[in-house]
């Protein structure tokens, strides 16, 4: 079990295969990219999947979320959800992606044993997605997402960033577009974790922005504390349901409190929170030919130590030297 001071216990892990990706949107990374990590640096698929393996099978993991940067971009994707399936028990799992691979992936990842997929995209304009991302490819995520639907990966759910002066006013248009194309929409307050370290509190779009704009047009109703137990977004039924929205707001209304998630990031780093400014290293452990049973000790140290919060609304709060990209979101 992997609990911490506080008595959250994670049973959910996130793990990032690659902190490349083929989109530079504006609120994660420059436009140039950055220095990627060294392949001898990133965790091989034998590593990715013992660690998992470990989190299963010994420290209580029933869901994995593999991330990135852009996972699709990870060469073996496929036969490691494939092997992650395979372990007894069984965890839920799913990917974070851009979706611009999905059309050819979806199912062959769906065979492999994914069971469903998060897909973001902050506008239905063409134009602004090129602004966001600074690459025209709009129409290759539009397409990915029908085929996550083709495949079952259901229920297929949309990640909308908002931001200031590009698609703020998109929210209403992107929850009626959700609606008709049959995809679970949630909005996400921008978070401080771009590698610029451009990120203002006093610029970004709020949950409480994003609402009051839905309710220009939808009538909403919060489905309550007990549907959503542990889960980052707060949802309210759209129109009477059964259609649902959902806010993650990090920075206005952090959730820490209920926190059950571990990550792994692509160089085999442990953080026990994604605004940690520590991390604990299982990739040296691995390679130094340590059993399990050790691996699985450092690990229930590292979440042992978990802050109470991210302390995102402390003025004094410092953001992590690693970028979204790095750490797997």
């Amino acid at each position: 079990m992997l609990i911490d001071t506080y008595g959250r216990v994670a049973t959910d892990l996130r793990v990032s295969l690659t902190d490349r990706c083929n989109l530079r949107c504006t609120y994660c990374m420059p436009e140039e990219g950055l220095q990627w990590l060294a392949k001898p640096d990133l965790l091989t698929d034998d590593e990715i999947v013992r660690l998992i393996d470990i989190a299963v099978t010994s420290l209580g993991i029933e869901e994995v979320r593999f991330t990135g940067g852009e996972p699709l971009l990870r060469p073996g994707l496929a036969g490691i959800v494939e092997r992650v399936a395979a372990l007894t028990p069984r965890p839920q799992m799913s990917l974070t992606t851009n979706g611009i691979g999905l059309k050819r992936t979806a199912t062959a990842l769906k065979a492999a044993g994914l069971d469903r997929v998060n897909v973001s995209l902050d506008t239905i304009r063409p134009d602004v997605f090129k602004t966001l991302t600074r690459r025209d490819r709009h129409k290759d995520v539009l397409e990915g997402l029908q085929a996550a639907r083709d495949a079952d990966l259901t229920p297929v759910k949309v990640n909308s960033v908002l931001m200031p002066g590009l698609n703020e006013d998109e929210a209403p248009d992107l929850l009626a577009w959700a609606i008709e194309q049959d995809y679970e929409l949630r909005f996400i307050e921008q978070m401080p974790l771009d590698a610029q370290h451009g990120w203002k509190r006093e610029g970004m779009v709020t949950a409480g922005d994003i609402l009051a704009s839905l309710r220009t047009r939808f009538d909403l109703t919060p489905e309550g504390q007990d549907e959503r137990g542990s889960a980052p977004a707060e949802r309210w039924l759209v129109d009477g349901g059964p259609y649902r929205v959902g806010v993650i707001a990090s920075v206005t209304r952090p959730f820490c409190a209920a926190c059950d998630r571990t990550r792994l990031t692509a160089d085999g780093q442990v953080r026990n929170c994604l605004f940690a400014r520590e991390e604990t290293d299982l990739r040296a452990v691995l390679r130094s030919d340590a059993p399990d049973e050790e691996i699985a000790r450092i690990w229930r140290l590292a979440m042992w130590g978990k802050k109470a919060g991210a302390g995102l609304d402390d003025p004094s709060f410092v953001q992590p030297d690693r970028p979204m990209s790095a750490i797997g979101g």
